[in-house]
């Protein structure tokens, strides 16, 4: 009996022990969210055109390009915690920016008029053309970012909590942002659901079409400053007299003044809810409210009206043929700027359906409603079929479908009218609809073989998008991004 006792307490201690160990062996050898450090190189090029340049009211030269190199580092802290850092810049040189000041470089005697410290200099027959682009400051620049994420994930990995902050700066304006949210994991990590908040604090530093900008800075004159001297037409290519007691004087709306409040606020909540419903497929819907505060409009996007008087600067024998590209040497002077009401609240509503076939090909849907409340009602609809030609390499091409309604405060070139409180000639608020065909592939090594000092390449993918709007803007973006794993 006294041997069986033992025996029932040596044999007890042994499992005691043992569960001691594998629950010690748990929590010392417990798999980590990520084993080592990523980095993550990414570059993109980007390039436009069109005839519906929104600084320039709506028709002139859209041209423009981007690149936008961007690295990605994450950093475990530990076996529950990851460190994400992104930095990135965008370098751009577009036309429709440059002609902010659509004279700064041309011929004539403003030499480097418009928004520079120079304005009050004056000259003779300056010429400008939303056609063409100006050599001025404002045709380039530099975008860049930081975002620095922390995530957290609980030792049953069914609890993942995040926040993050971010900062961009650009020449016309700053931002701020930070957020948070959690992720819940559950019928044995089949189902996911989650909740993000975002805000982002953002202030103008607004740069305005250099006429304006003239125009309030002489006293609402244009007899002074960059207008002294500078003859002004009028639509039949007359020049004016710019006392008033002979006809018409251009007087822009914005006599009273541009933007009176430099804050641009959003905030964001989003919850997602994904499901895996067999082997093969997976499911999952999203809901986003977005709500925008402050100065929503642009200050650099001019807008006509059609019920005032058109004046203009430059060649009088171009103002016929002023909305055509053939006009290289005559420019209309804006009526007012871009503005928008000083809220806006935005609701897309999504869902992914992605199936697996077989080895070598699977589906991957997408669809998204949209509206808000400034009249805008889009559709967007994208599929992509990855094709696995072998163990690393996989081929994906895809197709992407966008229609969208008008805002309510939309019209064309000269189609605006001056008694309204709200107005924009910017196509991005227009009706329209847009197709985007793209392929791409990638390469993935998940034993990083190949080797950079001490990252090994663990991936390559490589994507080519060519879009195109029915108003006439196309592009198209090459995008290429490396991933290594630090040994």
């Amino acid at each position: 009996m006294k041997s069986q006792i033992v025996m029932f307490i040596f044999f007890t201690l042994f499992i005691a022990v043992g569960y001691s160990q594998d629950k010690d062996s748990e929590t010392v050898y417990k798999k980590r969210v990520l084993e080592t450090t990523e980095v993550e190189f990414l570059t993109s090029y980007y390039t436009q055109k069109g005839n519906n340049a929104s600084v320039t009211g709506g028709i002139g030269n859209e041209k423009l390009t981007d690149i936008t190199p961007t690295i990605v580092i994450n950093l475990p802290l530990n076996a529950d915690d990851i460190l994400t850092i992104d930095a990135g810049i965008s370098t751009y040189t577009s036309a429709s920016s440059s002609n902010l000041d659509p004279f700064d470089g041309n011929t004539g005697a403003s030499g480097g008029g418009g928004d520079d410290d120079d304005d009050d200099n004056g000259g003779t027959n300056p010429m400008g053309s939303p056609w063409v682009a100006s050599s001025g400051a404002s045709k380039q620049d530099t975008w860049g970012s930081l975002n620095v994420g922390y995530s957290h994930s609980s030792d049953d990995r069914n609890n993942i909590w995040n926040a993050n902050v971010s900062f961009a700066t650009e020449y016309d304006y700053t931002s701020i942002g930070f957020g948070g949210g959690f992720t819940k994991l559950f019928n044995q990590k089949n189902t996911e659901l989650s909740i993000n908040a975002n805000v982002y604090l953002d202030t103008w530093s607004p740069k305005y079409p250099t006429e304006l900008d003239s125009y309030l800075e002489a006293g609402n004159s244009i007899t002074a400053g960059f207008f002294n001297g500078i003859d002004i037409l009028n639509q039949n290519g007359d020049v004016i007299d710019k006392t008033g007691n002979n006809g018409a004087v251009w007087q822009p709306k914005s006599a009273s003044g541009l933007i009176n409040d430099t804050s641009r606020n959003s905030y964001s909540l989003s919850l997602s809810l994904s499901q895996i419903l067999n082997k093969n497929a997976q499911f999952s819907i999203f809901f986003d409210v977005v709500n925008q505060q402050g100065w929503l409009a642009n200050p650099m996007q001019r807008v006509y009206f059609g019920d005032v008087d058109n004046f203009y600067i430059g060649n009088a024998s171009s103002i016929p043929n002023y909305a055509s590209s053939s006009n290289t040497d005559v420019f209309q002077l804006a009526d007012d700027i871009e503005r928008l009401p000083d809220s806006r609240l935005k609701i897309p509503i999504g869902l992914r359906f992605n199936q697996y076939i077989n080895e070598v090909v699977s589906i991957r849907t997408y669809y998204r409603y949209y509206f808000d409340d400034w009249g805008i009602n889009s559709h967007t609809a994208n599929i992509t079929i990855p094709i696995k030609v072998s163990d690393k390499f996989t081929l994906y091409p895809s197709y992407r479908y966008y229609n969208q309604t008008a805002a309510d405060y939309f019209a064309p070139y000269e189609a605006n009218i001056s008694t309204s409180q709200f107005y924009t000639s910017d196509y991005d608020l227009s009706k329209f609809n847009a197709n985007q065909y793209g392929f791409g592939f990638s390469y993935k090594d998940i034993f990083a073989k190949w080797h950079i000092w001490k990252l090994g390449l663990k991936s390559i993918d490589i994507k080519f998008n060519s879009y195109k709007r029915n108003t006439g803007l196309s592009a198209n973006i090459i995008s290429a991004g490396f991933k290594f794993v630090l040994d």
